[in-house]
């Protein structure tokens, strides 16, 4: 089979050596590398639709692989099989400034996008902090610190090209279709956004963009208790400031990322606001918004207007894993990813902060809180047996107190290896049973990414 393979893309796209096996069996999570059999790298959609119809003729699974940056384990061949190493596809294909739309290919990244799109007047804000693959980022339904206004990956896929288990190549809007909203027939798009590789390969993404802002200032805000600083992100939502992205970090996560990235903000919960508008209108937000937080016990707000104090404040926030796993050399971290209805936030934040503090873990807190959805960053030995079984109890009890408001167990990385069950009870009986259906239509032989989402 390898040497069928190696026909269509040629030997030197073809790999079984171990290392690069390992490279492609692990992603950025605590989960053991799986390494595939074999990894092969395709250079059209052509290549990726033939590769597949092999695999599915000789029963052998498909991993897709975009840039590794994922935190579920979704990458790893837990059944061996091909991984297709899509970072060869990397094409800008279509950018229509007047339609605000842009084509790629799954090897492009959102940071390639952006200075791809530098001297357009447009950009693309879906940002997870890493610089992962856009296809990938659709395959997890990927959000981030701009959701709040931007919305996730969800809301900004417009069409997708996939190849599915047996080779088939689907346009989930028809092809080349690029229109703002449609009424006709089912939403296969986002079928396969949130799928996580288990019903077809992703091959391109039509993406929606957005103008620059005129203006943009960002700020930072702390706060003397968690309590203090989610209530003003609360009350900032509920008296409808269009903020672009409202964050949240713990004492903990800000004395991290002080060490890690130089910094010196006060070791105390706080928030980092962006504002995005014309000058007249960020002028407004800001003031309300300043309002609000002293209302709150909130600190005067430290400004970053200026492009170089913006980027240093956002790349601190955006290397919170780093600077969580810098707290314990040596050691793992695994990242919760709870949401739940804004109301509810103060709630759970207050009550988690409390449970991390009685289980005597460190768990530093970041969050997207803008749209309810936030991360304790565990942190921890995975050889000592007893700490891990302590971080497993509290994840599943945070997760469970997530549902138990009406929340997600995942609000961003998806369910991947270790949240079937916890998918189960979010979903119940019925709904997964609906997913099972679709799986077995779309991909009868289970040979997409298997193990992954459903048991």
């Amino acid at each position: 089979m390898i040497e069928a393979l190696r026909d269509i893309v040629g030997s030197a796209n073809v790999s079984t050596v171990t290392a690069i096996r390992e490279q492609h069996g692990r992603d950025e999570s605590m989960y053991r590398c799986r390494p595939p059999d074999a990894v092969v790298w395709p250079q059209n959609v052509e290549q990726v639709s033939r590769l597949a119809r092999i695999c599915y003729q000789h029963n052998v699974p498909i991993i897709p692989f975009g840039t590794g940056t994922g935190l579920e384990g979704g990458v790893g061949a837990v059944r061996g099989g091909i991984c297709f190493s899509l970072s060869h596809m990397d094409s800008i294909l279509d950018l229509n400034v007047a339609d605000f739309h842009v084509t790629v290919e799954p090897g492009v990244t959102r940071k390639a996008l952006n200075s791809y799109l530098r001297d357009s007047g447009l950009w693309f804000p879906v940002d997870p902090g890493a610089d992962a693959s856009l296809c990938g980022m659709a395959a997890t339904s990927a959000s981030g610190t701009n959701a709040v206004r931007y919305g996730t990956m969800r809301e900004n896929v417009v069409n997708l090209e996939v190849v599915l288990a047996d080779g088939r190549i689907l346009n989930t809007a028809g092809k080349d279709r690029r229109f703002r909203k449609t009424s006709a027939g089912y939403n296969l798009t986002s079928l396969f956004v949130g799928s996580e590789g288990t019903l077809g390969i992703i091959t391109k993404a039509a993406l929606r963009l957005y103008g620059t802002p005129e203006s943009i200032v960002s700020a930072v805000c702390a706060f003397p208790s968690v309590q203090a600083a989610v209530d003003s992100t609360v009350q900032i939502l509920q008296c409808g400031i269009n903020i672009a992205r409202i964050e949240f970090l713990d004492d903990v996560m800000v004395g991290a990322c002080n060490k890690f990235s130089s910094l010196k903000y006060a070791v105390l919960p706080t928030l980092f606001l962006e504002f995005h508008g014309s000058e007249r209108s960020v002028e407004e937000q800001v003031q309300q918004a300043e309002e609000i937080t002293q209302m709150n016990g909130g600190s005067d707000f430290s400004w970053a207007k200026d492009q170089e104090t913006r980027n240093k404040l956002w790349t601190a926030r955006h290397n919170a894993w780093y600077a969580a796993l810098a707290l314990r050399p040596g050691c793992k971290g695994y990242a919760t990813d709870v949401c739940v209805p804004i109301s509810k936030l103060p709630e759970i934040m207050v009550a988690t902060k409390k449970d991390l503090v009685e289980s005597r873990l460190t768990g530093p807190i970041a969050g997207h809180v803008g749209d309810g959805n936030f991360h304790c960053i565990m942190v921890l030995n995975p050889d000592d047996m007893e700490e891990v079984q302590r971080v497993k109890e509290f994840t599943d009890r945070l997760a469970r107190r997530a549902l138990a408001l009406h929340g997600t167990c995942t609000g961003e990385h998806g369910i991947g290896l270790g949240k079937r069950k916890l998918l189960e009870e979010e979903l119940g009986d019925v709904g997964i049973e609906t997913m099972r259906q679709l799986k077995a239509t779309l991909d009868p032989k289970n040979i997409m990414n298997p193990g992954k989402v459903l048991e």
